[in-house]
């Protein structure tokens, strides 16, 4: 198990680049890349982050989700085609910055009217993306988002029986939104959960850095080493969560702390 910061966390504050080289300077364990827009999904986009990472391996990536995901789902053949395309730039970038898991979002629902899931033409995309990034090296992680797909318990077990070799990526700040309880979702990616996305919310709602809001992140990683989670808890934060960037250190370093006093 590795505690690590994603690079989201520095959004506006600094370029992609420029976050992961500031975590890398600060020996930050491991990092989640936030591939931030297409002029990013290159090889010579890996080859900058990989020269300015010395010190920090790079445990995932994600991108910017609208951009080219939902449309590998679409029944549209020349945009599915043209998203896989895309995709591919994506894996050929990571491989070479040296990220091992792809936290993937997936569909979004975007319009009111109900949507009917059909899981098997879900399961035969969802299995033609994840061998994709197996050439690459490189695992897909299905995150639950509150505005995807994947916003409610069962939808991952459902896809898995299409994807037998699907990992996931729980994000708790999602499950709240979602407005599911964050150990349901351990409960149905169990084992499979490899990326945790934490951050924390004060009394009045507001979302904060770890440790400094209400969330009994004690109890999350007892929860998390029930299930046999080993592998990487980030911090994803957002900009209004915090002033100053040693802040952000200072989580960093009490939920590592924290974390390896539970997991040892």
């Amino acid at each position: 198990m590795k505690v690590g910061i994603s690079t989201a966390s520095l959004f506006q504050r600094k370029n992609c680049e420029d976050a992961l080289k500031f975590l890398s300077d600060n020996n930050i364990d491991v990092a989640e890349v936030f591939l931030e827009s297409f002029c990013d999904y290159t090889k010579k986009f890996g080859r900058v982050l990989k020269k300015v990472n010395k010190n920090t391996k790079v445990h995932s990536f994600h991108v910017l989700t609208t951009q080219f995901e939902p449309q590998l789902y679409s029944l549209n053949k020349r945009a599915s085609e043209d998203s896989f395309k895309i995709l591919e730039n994506v894996l050929k970038c990571a491989k070479i910055m040296g990220a091992k898991n792809y936290t993937f979002h997936g569909p979004a629902r975007l319009k009111k009217t109900p949507i009917v899931l059909n899981y098997a033409r879900l399961g035969e995309i969802t299995l033609r993306i994840q061998e994709l990034c197996a050439k690459y090296g490189i695992t897909l992680t299905y995150e639950n988002v509150h505005w995807g797909y994947y916003n409610f318990v069962g939808y991952f077990k459902e896809l898995k029986k299409y994807c037998p070799n699907l990992k996931a990526t729980l994000d708790i700040k999602q499950a709240r939104q979602s407005g599911v309880e964050v150990f349901d979702f351990i409960d149905e990616m169990a084992s499979d959960i490899n990326t945790v996305h934490i951050s924390d919310v004060d009394s009045t709602g507001k979302m904060c850095l770890p440790g400094k809001g209400e969330i009994d992140f004690e109890s999350l990683f007892k929860k998390l080493k029930s299930v046999n989670f080993n592998g990487a808890i980030i911090l994803e934060a957002y900009p209004a969560d915090f002033t100053d960037i040693e802040e952000l250190l200072q989580s960093y370093n009490y939920v590592k702390n924290m974390a390896e006093k539970i997991f040892s």
